[in-house]
């Protein structure tokens, strides 16, 4: 059972601002995933292999080779700048010049 300690936690860790109203819903919300996977202890698992997945796949991926890239002049040739033979993009992430 979820107690108003543990929604308060959780709201909490999880940075959230709720509301009375939201907090019963969350604690009912997370009463319903416990008893939804207290429901699945009582499969019998007996016998059964682990999964990674469903179905039977593997990851298939090309030989790994090595091949010649394009020359730098193609590579650029579309982009919208370039500088000293670099893409050149919007600065993103704020910080002291230079750095």
């Amino acid at each position: 059972m979820i107690d108003r300690e543990d929604v308060e936690r959780i709201e909490e860790l999880a940075e959230l601002s709720l509301t009375e109203e939201e907090k019963e819903e969350l604690g009912e919300d997370l009463d319903r995933i416990l008893d939804h996977f207290q429901k699945l202890e009582e499969l019998d698992t007996e016998g059964v292999e682990p999964l990674m997945h469903i179905l039977d796949v593997k990851n298939v991926v090309r030989e790994d080779r090595r091949e010649e890239s394009l020359p730098r002049e193609e590579a650029l040739k579309n982009a919208p700048k370039t500088s000293g033979g670099f893409f050149q993009v919007p600065r993103v992430i704020e910080g002291k010049e230079g750095a």
